[in-house]
């Protein structure tokens, strides 16, 4: 079958997430075929370079061989078993080397980001009401913040497109300054930004610590706010402040995690441990739904006790599957095996070279990187920017997904230096020719297209 026909089935039956899908009148679906390596195929034979990584899930290439042979040989013995009152090796032996990789333990699984902050957020809630605390329910998050769409999720989430229209539903967060390295005023300095932030973030809690059960950030990038990064040091400080005020600290690394910064955690930076830890995305190098929240023993502790109602009893009917944690283990292999920490900061040097003729244009603005991750913001007056780059980009066989003005870039960690050039010279091509057109009506410069 054609991309044709399988556009049409799909606009008939499926609904595609973080779409309106209105705009597949004109923008249409690309089906996708097959995948090998950072390439993506449609049913007509067309190759795109896949630049975010399917949503920031893959790591080391579509259809990576020791991923797949470690699910086919886990498919031999055990596809699933109920996690209550049962347990398998693939899920004991992924919890016990994340624990050994976090220095937390009590993995508590579940099968998106979005799971993790709900798993985390309860657990901080439930764990100052079993310590005799409970007027401590708030929680603070950053201004921009992301941290999935669920209910309790969005609640800790600051982009208005995904939780204004829900507003009714949610219980606020309390929300800090961003300590995102774009607000420097002249002269200071990303860690200065970062030390003000805190300083905020501090006078919050001294006021409102007895009320604050946690502080929930993405450690160093701040995805949904335009891939906003800032310095270490405000972890630094986040973690001195909520020891002192005796508050939790919740790192969601769901998109972070696994090498994208440059270390393994992005915590690890700041030289800082959370008290929870969220985990997905990347987990099983983009092959299955998994996510994890790791946590420190004194809190597991506050849940173990004859009183059932103490324990967490949290659920999903794939908690800690065996396939994924089969997935999950082999990505832990290939970083072991392979050395990716360190072949991934030679790929970043090179890329980060290739795109100084990106860097160097005058309508671009902070461009940034950490680790795999780049980005940069346009300066342009089309307000339908994210939706013509997006366009643009998959006329020359790469998928982008701009956020708002912001252009970035998350592939897989096996680009070589051919398909690295490929994506830049792309990009070149693409902000020329949306720079020189024209606005389509109806255009949000603040959504994904």
């Amino acid at each position: 079958m054609s991309n044709q026909a399988w556009l049409e089935r799909s606009r008939a039956a499926v609904w595609h997430p973080c779409t309106q899908m209105k705009r597949h009148e004109s923008l249409p679906i690309v089906p996708i075929a097959s995948a090998e390596g950072v390439w993506l195929t449609d049913f007509d034979g067309k190759r795109y370079l896949d630049g975010v990584s399917s949503w920031w899930v893959n790591l080391f290439g579509h259809g990576n061989p020791r991923i797949k042979q470690a699910i086919r040989e886990q498919l031999d013995s055990l596809e699933h078993v109920m996690l209550a009152g049962f347990t398998h090796r693939p899920v004991v032996e992924l919890s016990e080397r994340l624990a050994a990789l976090s220095g937390l333990g009590h993995a508590f699984y579940g099968s998106d980001g979005a799971s993790a902050t709900e798993i985390a957020l309860k657990m901080s809630f439930h764990y100052w009401k079993n310590s005799g605390q409970p007027q401590k329910t708030r929680f603070v998050s950053l201004e921009n913040s992301y941290h999935g769409e669920t209910v309790g999720a969005l609640a800790v989430t600051d982009v208005p497109i995904f939780s204004s229209t829900y507003a009714d539903l949610l219980k606020p967060s309390l929300r800090a300054p961003s300590p995102d390295a774009r607000q420097a005023a002249p002269g200071e300095t990303a860690a200065d930004v970062a030390r003000r932030a805190a300083a905020s973030l501090g006078n919050l809690l001294a006021k409102r610590n007895h009320e604050i059960a946690a502080v929930i950030v993405e450690p160093l990038v701040q995805g949904a706010a335009g891939m906003a990064m800032y310095d270490p040091v405000y972890l630094t400080e986040l973690r001195r402040l909520c020891d002192q005020y005796q508050v939790h600290l919740i790192a969601d690394e769901i998109a972070v995690g696994f090498g994208r910064t440059g270390s393994f955690f992005a915590c690890q930076q700041a030289g800082v441990a959370p008290d929870f830890l969220c985990l997905s995305k990347g987990i099983t190098g983009g092959f299955l739904p998994l996510s994890c929240v790791l946590t420190r023993d004194d809190i597991y502790q506050a849940f173990y006790h004859d009183d059932v109602a103490r324990g967490f009893l949290h659920s999903h009917s794939y908690t800690g599957n065996a396939l994924a944690c089969a997935a999950a283990l082999a990505v832990l292999d290939i970083f072991e095996d392979e050395n990716v920490l360190e072949a991934n900061r030679i790929l970043a040097e090179d890329f980060t070279r290739r795109m100084q003729p990106l860097r160097q244009r005058p309508d671009v603005r902070h461009f940034r990187q950490r680790g795999m991750i780049w980005a940069f913001d346009v300066e342009t007056s089309r307000t339908d920017f994210a939706l013509a780059y997006f366009s643009a980009m998959l006329k020359r066989g790469c998928l982008l997904r701009p956020i708002g003005k912001t252009v970035y870039f998350m592939p897989p960690y096996t680009l070589s230096g051919e398909e690295m050039q490929w994506l830049v010279d792309a990009s070149l091509e693409a902000l020329d020719e949306v720079q020189a057109g024209e606005a389509r009506t109806g255009g949000d410069a603040t959504a994904l297209p």
